[in-house]
């Protein structure tokens, strides 16, 4: 018998973590269901653990359906205290939807800059103008309506409209998959069972109090039953779970195994001219990044060398003949699909004028200009490369200068 077989006989005494033979849940509660008759007790001991334990977040200090949709837009696939600066300067910068949907793109995606996901802030953008066009600069309160806006599933729908109007929808984010996954003793992996997960969100909504009901779920699985220690004893919601009556919490949910993520080697050209700009570019609209600056480039192919990889690029994305000169850095990125490798190596411009043949814009800008532009964070670390290079230039001058100075100064010493 595996082990998970095992475990699945024996359960975990509470008070002193020893194995005891199997406990027996709750009357109305079994894996795969929850009866209608658990359903108050588990809104009501979930509801009075977040009165009590629930996090304190600017966001749900308001009740402006602008405010909460960035929030939940920014809280995709991303932390909370990853969020939280990033959040506070979008309300100073963009502070209404109609200030958002005046602003330019580029300065949308400086603001988002560093945050990922890209398509999120361009899709905030586009979403600010459809508001303003269609819905009177107001978030819809229709389910149906808001679904159909940019960047907005079901999920976020649900967290919006029950966070700013208190409407009892349901949502089903990553925390709360896992705390229902749990709950149920889900014996295959969530993303098989997405009809099942939802219709337990479903029967378990609070209608009379969803905007906290919704908040206070997220709240357990992002802060007791987390991926990877979930603490059992503190939860309010033990008594019913199935998966630690079964000594499972630890197990759940199911995970598929994931094929290892491509890696790309990618040679990436700095390229000055003969006034020490830099040539920029930015990445068309669609796709990773899209709309964003970056150093030019592309994937290097079988049986060439990144020097050839970097000229080649060049000419065909730009149509610029260059010199490529000393490797200035290597970064090395993880994104959800991909990893990639960034071979980056200083260049000269030799001749022809830069061509928008695989993007949407060129410029040459200087150094001091280069932080107006929104980059990713992997063209980030470039910039920083850069700029360090010009520093180290710059003492290696003032060091040859300083010793020319003082032996000067010996010379002219007065003699006694």
């Amino acid at each position: 018998m595996s082990e998970v077989k095992k475990q699945r006989h024996r359960a975990r005494d509470s008070t002193d973590g020893k194995y005891a033979s199997k406990q027996m849940l709750p009357k109305g509660v079994s894996a795969l269901s929850i009866s209608d008759d658990v359903v108050p007790a588990l809104r009501q001991t979930l509801l009075s653990w977040y009165g009590h334990q629930g996090r304190d977040l600017p966001w749900r200090r308001s009740r402006d359906p602008y405010a909460i949709w960035i929030s939940e837009i920014m809280l995709q696939q991303t932390q909370v205290k990853t969020v939280l600066p990033y959040y506070q300067r979008w309300l100073v910068r963009f502070p209404t939807v109609t200030d958002l949907a005046k602003a330019e793109q580029q300065a949308v995606l400086k603001v988002w800059e560093g945050l990922g996901y890209y398509a999120r802030a361009r899709n905030l953008h586009k979403t600010a103008q459809l508001i303003v066009e269609q819905h009177g600069g107001i978030f819809p309160r229709s389910f149906e309506a808001a679904i159909a806006l940019p960047g907005i599933g079901r999920t976020t729908a649900g967290g919006i409209l029950s966070a700013a109007y208190d409407l009892p929808v349901a949502i089903l984010d990553g925390n709360v998959k896992r705390v229902l996954a749990r709950l149920m003793a889900l014996p295959t992996p969530p993303a098989k069972a997405m009809n099942e997960l939802w219709q337990l969100s479903e029967q378990i909504l609070d209608p009379q109090q969803p905007r906290d009901f919704n908040q206070a779920i997220m709240d357990l699985g992002a802060t007791l039953c987390t991926r990877h220690h979930p603490s059992c004893l503190l939860c309010p919601w033990q008594k019913y779970c199935a998966a630690y009556r079964q000594n499972l919490q630890t197990e759940l949910p199911m995970t598929e195994t994931k094929a290892p993520l491509p890696l790309k080697q990618i040679g990436v050209a700095v390229i000055y001219d003969s006034d020490g700009r830099i040539l920029i570019d930015r990445r068309k609209q669609e796709g990773l990044l899209g709309g964003l600056w970056e150093f030019p480039g592309g994937k290097i192919e079988p049986n060439e060398t990144v020097e050839e990889c970097v000229k080649r690029e060049i000419k065909e994305e730009l149509d610029i003949e260059i010199e490529v000169n000393d490797r200035l850095i290597t970064v090395n990125r993880v994104y959800s699909h991909f990893k990639v490798t960034l071979n980056t190596f200083n260049c000269t411009h030799v001749s022809g004028e830069p061509q928008t043949i695989e993007c949407d814009e060129v410029k040459w800008v200087t150094l001091d200009e280069i932080d107006s532009y929104p980059f990713p964070k992997a063209n980030s670390q470039i910039i920083d490369a850069i700029k360090k290079r010009v520093m180290e230039n710059r003492l290696n001058k003032l060091a040859l200068v300083v010793p020319s100075y003082s032996s000067q100064r010996e010379d002219k010493k007065p003699t006694i």
